[in-house]
């Protein structure tokens, strides 16, 4: 499969992911919570991978500008429809991908990926891309389900025969040591892993990482609260 592929897939699917419920209410809510915490209002935030825009639409208000994109047109037309529902002036919904020539390198204050980074087919090349197109000082915050870490035969066996069938997207399979290892490599200090599960047993890390190794931009020297 192919990115192309990708995007065929989530088209077809948009409507019933829309239309499911979070599995974890409450680990979300306290991601919510988190990242609007080290968020400030005049920040110019990306999303990558939104979906159909739920996260974007209670995070956008808080915000001075938020751009949440997709791969998929189905579901940045859903969050299209969402957000004419519900007016909020600082977001805007956009098809494209972390390497879109749209985004423009050191224009972002914070880069936002949730449930994203184990869809994309070169890791270390979009994490590089992220670090690019912050600003010095800004920040990276992701919630990642690491495969790695769960039932191996996802890995190994189930996902390799669903996108075979056509029933699954690209999906990595990776363990959260390598991930942060990752994340370091391309350029980030990792400022805080955290675990917003409230119930089961979670392997989706939300890390906050900041972009070192740029000088003393005007977002680096931010006020933090992050903890480990």
């Amino acid at each position: 499969m192919t990115t192309a592929n990708d995007a065929r897939f989530w088209d077809r699917i948009a409507r019933k992911y829309a239309r499911d419920a979070i599995a974890d209410q409450g680990g979300y809510e306290r991601t919510l919570e988190r990242t609007r915490a080290l968020l400030s209002p005049d920040d110019e935030v990306l999303e990558l991978g939104c979906g159909t825009g739920s996260t974007a639409l209670r995070l956008a208000g808080d915000v001075q500008g938020y751009l949440a994109t997709d791969l998929s047109a189905a579901m940045i037309a859903i969050a299209g429809e969402k957000l004419s529902a519900s007016a909020v002036p600082t977001l805007a919904f956009q098809i494209a991908t972390a390497e879109s020539s749209l985004l423009e390198a050191g224009s972002f204050s914070a880069v936002l990926g949730f449930n994203y980074l184990h869809m994309v087919r070169d890791l270390a090349g979009t994490l590089d891309r992220i670090h690019t197109l912050l600003a010095p000082g800004g920040l990276f915050i992701s919630k990642t389900p690491c495969l790695g870490d769960m039932n191996p035969l996802l890995g190994l066996v189930l996902l390799p025969g669903m996108r075979a069938i056509g029933k699954a997207p690209f999906v990595s399979v990776f363990r959260q040591t390598e991930l942060c290892r990752q994340i370091s490599a391309a350029g980030f200090e990792i400022l805080a892993t955290e675990n917003h599960a409230t119930r089961g047993n979670d392997r989706r890390p939300f890390i906050v990482a900041r972009k070192s190794g740029q000088g003393s931009g005007p977002l680096s020297t931010r006020p933090l609260s992050v903890t480990s």
